[in-house]
């Protein structure tokens, strides 16, 4: 194997575990991310509890006004029914009076069907400020958890930029654009072995990334030229094993 593929393989050696540092830190972050989002949703709820229980409460509050103002008008349609001088007028004032007593007493259900329901709300919403409670000291314990590794997890992806920058140096700029994008398109893994199928010629060549039948082309001209020959499924840099026993693969 040329310079140029050996200089590509220790790239993504480091490539490679630099990806696995990002996932992990990725994953450290994400859980932070998410039991915020669990506690942003229960406070959320909360409110919207606590804003129903409000409404509720001051529609109670409209109907016990309005009742003691309907119950005021029952108290003077009263004395004017003893001040009553015919019985036509008499008939017309207490057919008043039964008539508001009758809303009278729909409102108070009504009333109390609200303020029952304003309780249960309030108990709802009670139990969502122990939700958010419990959910925000887990938050405390992931990020307690978290710190240390993050911190630990983010030196380790200086370090390994550190290494990456190094291992690039001798890279052209054309071919390290080629790299990078299939790192980022494969998770670190820009480059993959042809594998050789068969005891004998004519043997068969599979890429060691997609698994897809290769050209034979491909492995004549590495066991020549040190250049990028590219995998035509997946787009991967092929290269040869130093030993070819070690890939060899019996059918």
């Amino acid at each position: 194997m040329g310079q140029l593929l050996d200089a590509l393989l220790q790239l993504q050696s480091v490539e490679r575990q630099l990806s696995d540092v990002r996932r992990r830190l990725r994953t450290r972050q994400l859980a932070v991310a998410t039991q915020q989002k669990r506690i942003d949703q229960f406070r959320a709820e909360q409110k919207e509890l606590e804003d129903r229980s409000k409404l509720r409460r001051k529609e109670a509050d409209n109907l016990e006004l309005d009742l003691k103002t309907r119950q005021q008008q029952v108290d003077k349609l009263r004395a004017a029914l003893n001040a009553a001088k015919t019985n036509k007028e008499y008939a017309a004032i207490l057919t008043q009076i039964n008539s508001l007593k009758a809303d009278n007493a729909k409102q108070e259900e009504d009333g109390l069907k609200i303020l029952q329901e304003v309780e249960a709300i309030k108990t709802q919403a009670a139990q969502a400020v122990e939700k958010v409670a419990a959910e925000e000291k887990r938050l405390a314990e992931i990020q307690a958890s978290n710190t240390e590794q993050i911190a630990k997890l983010q030196a380790m992806t200086d370090q390994l930029n550190t290494q990456r920058a190094e291992s690039a140096k001798g890279i052209s700029p054309e071919v390290l654009s080629i790299f990078e994008r299939l790192a980022l398109s494969h998770a670190g893994e820009a480059m993959a072995p042809i594998e050789i199928h068969g005891k004998r010629p004519p043997h068969e060549y599979v890429c060691g990334g997609c698994y897809m039948a290769l050209r034979a082309e491909h492995a004549n001209a590495l066991h020549s030229r040190d250049e990028v020959r590219t995998c035509d499924n997946c787009g991967r840099i092929l290269y040869l094993v130093k030993d070819p026993q070690a890939q060899r693969n019996p059918v």
